[in-house]
């Protein structure tokens, strides 16, 4: 019995896994220092083709993809989470 419960165990750890964005997928590790900032910052950046600059409210599709590079932001205008997806 105790092998069906570590394979369960291990299906359930590739299952978590798999669902967590890689950071370093789109950039999103090396931006981490813009969180807390005002979006005013990306007037000095360029971006990859794709990123998205999302605002509260505004509808994004759903679609995975680790290769690009999302920027959240709140009511305020100031940068809550960078992540890729």
């Amino acid at each position: 019995m105790k092998p069906f419960v570590l394979l369960g165990a291990l299906a359930l750890g590739a299952c978590v896994a798999a669902d967590e964005p890689d950071p370093l997928a789109c950039g999103a590790g090396g931006m981490q220092d813009l969180v807390g900032q005002d979006k005013s910052v990306f007037a000095a950046m360029t971006f990859p083709v794709g990123t998205r600059i999302i605002e509260p409210g505004m509808a994004v599709t759903e679609d995975y993809r680790p290769e690009r590079l999302n920027f959240d932001l709140d009511a305020k205008g100031r940068i809550t989470r960078v992540w890729c997806g």
